[in-house]
This record gives C-alpha cells, sequence and structure tokens, in this order.
C-alpha cells in the first residue's frame, strides 16, 4: 500500500516528465524559426523572421498543395523543353532502369538553389548526380509567382538509353 507522501512524489515525478516531454518537443519543433538568423521556408511556403529559431538539421519540404502540384507540370514542362531530345517517347516500360524522387528547390524567381533526393536506386548510383545537373542546368525554371521559394518533389522515371519522362507528365506505363 502506498503513502500519500509517496503518492504525491510520484504524481509530482509523472508532471515533472510530462513538463520536460513537452519542452522538448517545443525544443525540437521544425519549422520554429532560425538560430543563425538567415530564414527559412516553413511547409506553408512563408519565410521565417530574422532571429527566429529553427533546426538546422532538418529540410522542409513545402506541403504538396494542389498549385505546387500545378508548379510542379510547369517545372516539368520546362525541363521537357530543355531537354526534348531526352524524353522517352509513349508509354515508359513495365521496368524502367531507375526511379528517383527529386526535391527541387526554388527561389521566388525560379532559381534552383538546391537538388536533393528522398528515393535513390542503389543499383544505378550514377543516375541522381545525373539527374541533378539536367536540373540545376535548366534554371531558371518559370517564376513561381504568388507561391514564391519553395521545394517541390517529383519522380523520375528514367530509362536504360538515359532518356527520362517525368511522373507528374508520364504518358504511363506499358503493361507489357
Amino acid at each position: 500500500m502506498t503513502t500519500p507522501i509517496a503518492a504525491r512524489l510520484a504524481r509530482s515525478a509523472a508532471i515533472a516528465a510530462a513538463a520536460l516531454a513537452l519542452t522538448a518537443c517545443s525544443v525540437l519543433k521544425p519549422g520554429s524559426g532560425s538560430e543563425s538568423g538567415t530564414g527559412s521556408t516553413s511547409p506553408g511556403g512563408t519565410t521565417a523572421t530574422e532571429g527566429s529559431r529553427d533546426v538546422p538539421t532538418v529540410r522542409l519540404i513545402t506541403a504538396q498543395t494542389p498549385a505546387i502540384r500545378t508548379y510542379r507540370k510547369t517545372g516539368a514542362r520546362h525541363i521537357y523543353k530543355a531537354y526534348a531530345s531526352r524524353i522517352y517517347k509513349g508509354k515508359i516500360p513495365p521496368l524502367v532502369y531507375a526511379v528517383v524522387v527529386v526535391e527541387t528547390e526554388i527561389d521566388a524567381n525560379g532559381k534552383v538553389t538546391n537538388v536533393t533526393f528522398s528515393r535513390v536506386p542503389s543499383h544505378a548510383p550514377e543516375v541522381p548526380p545525373m539527374i541533378a545537373e539536367l536540373v540545376k542546368a535548366t534554371s531558371p525554371l518559370p517564376s513561381p509567382g504568388k507561391l514564391g521559394g519553395h521545394t517541390y518533389v517529383d519522380t523520375w522515371l528514367w530509362d536504360k538509353s538515359g532518356n527520362f519522362q517525368l511522373d507528374s507528365l508520364t504518358l504511363g506505363q506499358r503493361s507489357r
């Protein structure tokens, strides 16, 4: 049987643990601002102000809203125009050589500021750097207008020939 003092100590310890857990959550919360004072883009596409706090190791990808998905098609068309001879014509084969998920970060003028990958093929490590160069070489992309600087995600479907399609504009996949 517990004594009233032991019960109060247990309750106090539980409250202290909960308070510490909540404090840790707010300290680690992405998008809280930037300690370095350099401003960053939050998931909603807004820029954090100078002097606000942010966890520098967390990259924030803009929420893929309908407006961002529309811009993704605009960016894909720009890339298709730049590399018209490298676009895989028609439906792609059932097994493409590489599928790469690309995160393209642009500023408010459409300039590509960073290209990163959230999925890379382990059997084709040469493909992601080639994609990064292709994207950077097409910079600046069309102006994002009211969207401002943001990061959008698209999937590159890469054929062994070096030709590709982007998921946002793909013509689909053959069954055989």
